[in-house]
């Protein structure tokens, strides 16, 4: 019985990491008036913790990020080319 769960552990050490969705576009500048990145319109707190959250988590995070862009002066989005 060890012995299979050793394996078990073996195979989940050399098994690649799960991939996650991130809405991430490797712009990372977050905007001091809204607190959002101007990249991905997260907040710091979502950047730190996305990869702790659950799926679920992550979906309905996601799903409000297009609604969050209006948040953000559409001169500093102009800037980082996200207008």
């Amino acid at each position: 019985m060890r012995r299979a769960f050793e394996l078990g552990m073996e195979t989940r050490m050399n098994a690649p990491p799960r991939l996650i969705a991130t809405p991430c576009v490797q712009v990372c500048v977050v905007d001091g008036e809204s607190g959002l990145c101007l990249g991905c319109y997260r907040t710091l707190g979502e950047v730190a913790g996305w990869s702790r959250l659950t799926d679920e988590a992550r979906a309905l995070v996601m799903a409000e990020l297009p609604g969050r862009k209006s948040r953000i002066a559409p001169e500093k989005l102009a800037m980082m080319g996200a207008a």
